[in-house]
C-alpha cells in the first residue's frame, strides 16, 4: 500500500512529504479532537453570552414590575363626599292644582308622568304624607311625560287640564293612575264620562290640543330644575328623586319643617 502525503504548498513550489501510516492515523485523532474542542468552545462562549443578555433582559422586566408596584402603593383617594341635594326655588303658580292645606309651611311640587309606573307607584306614599302631615304639607302636580318611552302621557297630561276646566283634575288624576295600561285617548274619553264631566267640552278641549303648550312649558321648567326621569318631587325646594320609601319623604319633609320653625 502506498504511503499517505501531505500536501503543503509554499509560493511556486510543491513539496511532498511522506509519513508512516501510523502517524498520518495519529495526527487524524488529534485534528479531530482539536476541531471538536474548538467547535465545543465557540458553542459555550455563544450560549454564555446569550444568557448574560437573557438575564439583563430578565432583571430589566423585573425592575419594571417592581417599579410598577411600587407606584402603585400610593393610597387611593379619598372619595370626594356626596355634595347636599341643590334646592330650588320652585314658585307655585295661579294655574297649579294643589291638594292639601294651601296654606301648609312645606310644599310639595311633584313632576310627574301618567303612564309612568314608578310614578304609580309613589301615588299612595303621596297620599299617606298628604294624611301623616295634615295641615303640614300640600302637593302640587305638575307635567313631564316622557314621551318618548310612553306613548299616551302626553294626552294623559292634557286631559286632566280638560278635567280642571271642570273641578275634576285631582278626580281624573286619580282615575288615570289607578288605570295606568288603559291610556288611550278613547279611555280618557270615557273616563271623562264616569266622572260626569261635559263630554261634549272635555272632548272638544282634548282634541284641540288646548293644553299642550302648557303640559310642554311644565317639561321644559322641570328640566331647568334638575329634573332628569319621573317622579321628581321637590320639597321645598330640595329634590326626592324617584319612587323613594316614605321614610325618605318624611326625612325631607322633617327637615323642611324644622327650617321652617314647625
Amino acid at each position: 500500500m502506498a504511503d499517505d502525503k501531505i500536501f503543503t504548498e509554499d509560493s511556486h513550489v510543491k513539496v511532498v512529504y511522506k509519513t508512516s501510516p501510523k502517524i498520518a492515523f495519529s495526527l487524524g485523532i488529534m485534528s479531530g479532537v482539536t476541531l471538536i474542542a474548538l467547535v465545543a468552545l465557540g458553542m459555550m462562549f455563544s450560549l454564555a453570552k446569550e444568557d448574560g443578555s437573557l438575564s439583563k433582559t430578565n432583571s430589566n422586566t423585573n425592575t419594571a414590575k417592581v417599579a410598577g408596584v411600587d407606584t402603585n402603593t400610593a393610597p387611593t383617594p379619598t372619595p370626594t363626599p356626596t355634595a347636599a341635594p341643590t334646592k330650588v326655588d320652585i314658585a307655585v303658580a295661579e294655574d297649579d292644582f294643589i291638594r292639601g292645606d294651601e296654606n301648609a309651611p312645606v310644599t310639595l311640587v311633584e313632576y310627574s308622568d301618567f303612564q309612568c309606573p314608578y310614578c304609580g307607584n309613589v301615588a299612595p306614599t303621596i297620599e299617606q304624607l298628604l294624611k301623616d302631615y295634615e295641615g303640614q304639607i300640600k302637593l302640587v302636580y305638575r307635567h313631564y311625560p316622557l314621551i318618548s318611552i310612553h306613548p299616551n302621557a302626553q294626552k294623559a297630561a292634557e286631559a286632566s287640564e280638560c278635567a280642571g276646566e271642570q273641578g275634576k283634575f285631582w278626580e281624573l288624576h286619580d282615575k288615570m293612575f289607578a288605570n295606568q295600561t288603559a291610556l288611550a285617548v278613547d279611555n280618557l274619553k270615557t273616563f271623562a264620562k264616569d266622572l260626569g264631566l261635559n263630554t261634549s267640552q272635555f272632548n272638544d278641549c282634548l282634541d284641540s290640543g288646548k293644553y299642550t303648550s302648557k303640559v310642554n312649558d311644565s317639561v321644559t321648567e322641570g328640566s331647568g330644575y334638575g329634573v332628569q326621569g319621573t317622579p321628581a318631587t321637590f320639597v321645598n325646594g330640595t329634590l326626592v328623586s324617584g319612587a323613594q320609601p316614605i321614610s325618605a319623604f318624611k326625612s325631607a319633609i322633617d327637615s323642611a319643617l324644622a327650617a321652617a320653625g314647625q
